[in-house]
């Protein structure tokens, strides 16, 4: 799917800019090279030719689907510095309430306290409320202890227990 690339948000931070846009297939290996570089994932996700292609075909198919909207950000150089994936999950419950769900934030290491998470989330949060989500959630890993604070500094509740079965 040949997309334009279209600038949805910037910012302007700590006196750098920053641009967030929708993916486009060649992101996907500085996306996955963020997610590599993450603690928690780095012995599953490799951004190394010959395992590229379950990235690549994941990809395409959130490209493809108007619910899934994946964003990265790059910064004044063209270099992709974050990314998070966003989808819109149509419910029954809450009176047929539009969710947002966030996943896979990622913000390059030596970016993180300027301000550029923040502007992602808050971005997110007012593009739920511009297509009529009446929700935002998300999920980190127990683990990730500083991006529980961070979530929370931003407004989000710790409300739920989640569940995981790994087929």
């Amino acid at each position: 799917m040949n997309q334009e690339i279209k600038t949805l948000a910037e910012f302007a931070l700590a006196g750098r800019a920053f641009r967030l846009r929708r993916a486009a297939e060649p992101d996907v290996v500085p996306i996955v090279g963020l997610m590599a570089r993450d603690q928690l994932r780095s012995a599953v996700d490799s951004a190394a030719p010959e395992r590229r292609a379950p990235y690549v075909a994941a990809f395409r198919a959130i490209n493809a689907d108007p619910a899934h909207l994946l964003c990265v950000v790059d910064d004044a150089d063209g270099v992709v510095v974050a990314t998070m994936q966003l989808t819109f999950l149509p419910g029954l419950a809450r009176g047929g309430a539009l969710r947002l769900q966030i996943e896979a934030v990622r913000v390059d290491g030596g970016l993180r306290g300027n301000g550029l998470g923040s502007a992602m989330i808050r971005w997110a949060v007012e593009e739920a409320r511009r297509r009529g989500a009446a929700l935002v959630q998300l999920t980190s890993d127990l683990a990730r202890h500083d991006a529980h604070r961070f979530y929370e500094r931003l407004g989000f509740s710790h409300s739920h227990a989640g569940f995981k079965l790994i087929l």
